[in-house]
């Protein structure tokens, strides 16, 4: 009769509460089904093992993998009863954690934490504090699973690792706890409180390599995640990869999934936007077959609710018949409710699975309409990277035609010997031009690397040569600091070779610019060795470029390679762009090589790569002076013509200056026009011809001088950049190209080289 009664209670506390849509869990159902097992079992007495308890704590583990709630509720509840009559509050502990963890399964909050807290209080009463530890953990991931209150959460993790603490266990056996502290510290956004737990949580798995993959793949996302939070994208990239890989490489889904999650948002906070939509893609995919697993599990928990809700209406059904069978009435009403609320349950699923699909349909929406947004940035930052290609070509024409005239005269004025006494200033004026045209070289060459518009070049050179001008370069920069700079080649390794020495050229200044700029009263090195050949016969060459300067900090030796980015010291005011290093990893990357640094504060650094050249084999017999800057004394060349073609009258009057003083004879042109007039009127030996020009340019003038004469050597003098424009410049019939503002030795060198070709025609 009691029962009776309970069951009446518990029915109308069901039909009182679906009114309000808040009864929607089974958990009463599951309780009206067991009530009188339950009852039944107390009233029994058994000398059951610890043993037996272990199994039957073993067999609720297989009867919830196995969606059997029922059983596995009914068998938590024995191993609860029959603890109890032995005082064994370690078992009855045990036996509701399974319940906890069985009505956390069937999404069922309240009830879960119920008993997880009845099990805390039995754990107490055992006094055993690894398993006080594992139910306060047990509690803070029920806050957690069921998007509860996170702080009390944390509060949980907590409370088990000071338990975990005071006992003398080991770091490894409270991992869980800590790494759920950071968890939470990471989901309420509060980086600087879950670095000393990610920290801890690192130096566990790492001393500890038996440890599930798990955790260092949950560990490797959370770190990814922190690094989001401080705007550090290309760490949080790299680790949220790594875990990513390992959760594929396992097979762990749930955690794949939520590492893309978070790495495409990190590649579109990095402004990696091709990265971005290849990681949602990933995402994507995953997510779809994620959503197919959780399908089958929903079905496979609604299936297990449905037999538990069916088994509840047969036992309750019989036992009504059995006791109260003059009770017709009260108990068909009482049928009916609890058919009622099993239909109810039933159409709450379905609505779930209906619910959980039109989610599932938004998601994909967001997803789709998310990467055509990507694909229209993308395009948008391919059309804004076109724009600044052409903004930084047309700006490079603008500036390098008046550098032209400012390095030009002041290297004609250097050679003046009644201007002795400016030397100096005529110096200072000339080394500040060379800054700036370097500078400009450095954002271009920036410019053209990132829009993958520059490629290796093959022409022959002297790698002696091209260092001893390198040194020369810097000759104003080493005076000025009190260094002086030291040069050693490989004896094995040829002099004459062929690469592309302007981007090598570039890497050398840099570097050894970059070792000018910190060094004081010290030396430079340059240090070249051969490795030997290849498989492909080519040298492998090392560059070595040391210095005694300030050094570099190790946590500063990653970043000073990032745009814009410069070493601050107390002792020490360096200025510049902080390009210089930066370009020399991306020109190095064309070569398919990498930059080694090696350094420490107070030690000076040392800077090295290695890359392939490939041996001259041909006999290059030029004037010797060719590579040499000519005396201005010399009196070989005037029966040499020059036409100079420039409508810049600045420009002009430097080119004529530089020839007029090396005894060439010149003639002037203003444009196309007046080149193609003086061609045919008189006999030249050799053209200088600018590309843009009024009236005429020099690529269409040379076409049509080219109609008439084939051998004129015509060499293009020009201030665009080579790259841009030297398919146009070699189609229309030039000999070579000369790219203004020029180095006057490299300016005479390629001028005698073109006009020995003429001399031997």
């Amino acid at each position: 009769m009691i029962k009776l009664v309970v069951l009446v209670v518990i029915v109308k506390f069901v039909l009182a509460n679906l009114s309000s849509m808040k009864f929607l869990s089974p958990a009463l159902l599951v309780l009206l089904c067991l009530f009188c097992n339950i009852q039944t079992a107390l009233a029994q007495e058994s000398n059951i093992s610890k043993d037996s308890l272990l199994i039957l704590v073993e067999k609720t583990y297989t009867q919830q993998h196995d969606f059997d709630y029922k059983g596995a509720i009914a068998t938590s509840a024995i191993i609860e009863k029959e603890a109890l009559k032995t005082n064994n509050y370690i078992f009855a502990a045990k036996g509701n954690l399974r319940l906890g963890s069985v009505y956390l399964s069937m999404r069922d909050s309240s009830n879960s934490l119920s008993h997880y807290r009845k099990a805390l209080n039995y754990a107490i009463l055992s006094k055993k504090d690894s398993l006080i530890r594992g139910v306060y953990n047990d509690i803070g991931n029920a806050y957690m699973e069921t998007g509860g209150d996170l702080q009390k959460a944390r509060e949980n993790f907590e409370k088990a690792i000071e338990i975990s603490k005071k006992a003398g266990e080991e770091d490894k056996d409270r991992l869980a706890s800590i790494l759920n502290v950071a968890w939470v510290y990471i989901n309420l956004e509060k980086p600087s409180e879950a670095l000393p737990y990610l920290n801890t949580c690192r130096r566990i798995i790492e001393s500890n390599t038996e440890r599930h993959p798990l955790y260092s793949i949950n560990l490797d996302i959370l770190r990814g995640r922190y690094h989001m939070l401080r705007n550090r994208g290309s760490h949080a990239i790299f680790l949220l990869k790594g875990a990513a890989q390992r959760a594929n490489d396992g097979d762990f889904i749930q955690q794949e999934l939520e590492a893309q999650s978070f790495l495409s948002e990190g590649y579109q906070k990095n402004g990696n936007l091709a990265e971005a939509i290849e990681s949602l893609k990933v995402e994507k995919k995953l997510e779809s077959k994620y959503n197919t697993i959780i399908r089958e599990q929903q079905f496979q928990e609604a299936s297990a609710k449905l037999k538990l809700a069916q088994y509840e209406i047969d036992l309750n059904k019989a036992k009504v018949e059995q006791t109260i069978s003059h009770e017709k009435a009260t108990t068909s009403r009482l049928l009916s409710n609890i058919f009622i609320v099993a239909s109810i349950i039933l159409l709450a699923a379905f609505i779930a699975a209906f619910l959980l699909y039109r989610g599932r349909r938004k998601i994909v929406k967001k997803l789709n309409e998310n990467n055509d947004q990507l694909i229209k940035a993308k395009e948008e930052a391919e059309r804004l990277s076109k724009l600044k290609t052409q903004f930084f070509s047309t700006v490079s024409h603008e500036l390098r035609t008046p550098l032209y005239g400012v390095i030009g005269l002041s290297t004609i004025l250097l050679e003046d010997e009644n201007l002795g006494g400016h030397k100096d200033d005529l110096k200072s004026l000339k080394f500040s031009a060379d800054y700036l045209l370097a500078l400009i070289n450095d954002v271009l060459t920036l410019n053209k690397v990132d829009a993958n518009g520059m490629k290796l070049e093959r022409a022959p050179f002297n790698l002696k040569k091209l260092v001893n001008n390198i040194t020369n370069s810097f000759a104003f920069s080493l005076e000025q600091n009190n260094n002086k700079i030291q040069v050693s080649i490989d004896e094995t390794l040829p002099t004459n070779l062929i690469g592309d020495s302007i981007k090598l050229s570039q890497i050398l200044m840099n570097l050894v610019g970059n070792a000018v700029k910190f060094n004081e009263n010290g030396t430079i090195e340059i240090v070249i060795k051969s490795l030997g050949k290849n498989r492909k016969g080519l040298y492998e060459t090392q560059f070595f470029i040391k210095d005694n300067g300030i050094g570099i900090p190790l946590e500063k030796q990653e970043s000073i390679f990032e745009e814009f980015s410069q070493i601050e010291s107390n002792n020490y005011n360096y200025q510049g762009t902080g390009l210089g290093l930066p370009i020399v990893r991306k020109l190095l990357d064309i070569y398919d090589s990498k930059i080694d640094l090696k350094s420490s504060p107070g030690n000076g650094a040392i800077f090295s790569f290695v890359i392939s050249l490939e041996e001259n084999v041909k006999n290059i017999n030029e004037f010797s002076v060719i590579n040499e800057v000519i005396s201005p004394t010399e009196s070989v060349f005037e029966n040499m013509h020059i036409l100079i073609v420039d409508d810049n009258k600045i420009n002009q009057k430097v080119t004529q200056r530089i020839l007029e003083t090396r005894h060439f004879k010149t003639t002037l042109a203003d444009d196309g026009l007046q080149a193609i007039e003086q061609v045919q009127k008189n006999k030249f030996n050799l053209v200088l011809m600018d590309i843009h020009m009024p009236k005429m340019g020099g690529i269409e003038a040379t076409e049509r001088i080219r109609s008439y004469n084939k051998t004129l050597p015509i060499i293009a003098l020009t201030a665009v950049e080579i790259e841009e424009a030297r398919a146009n410049i070699i189609n229309a019939g030039m000999n070579d190209i000369i790219l203004k503002p020029y180095d006057v030795a490299q300016f005479l060198t390629t001028i005698l080289r073109h006009l020995s070709v003429t001399q031997e025609v």
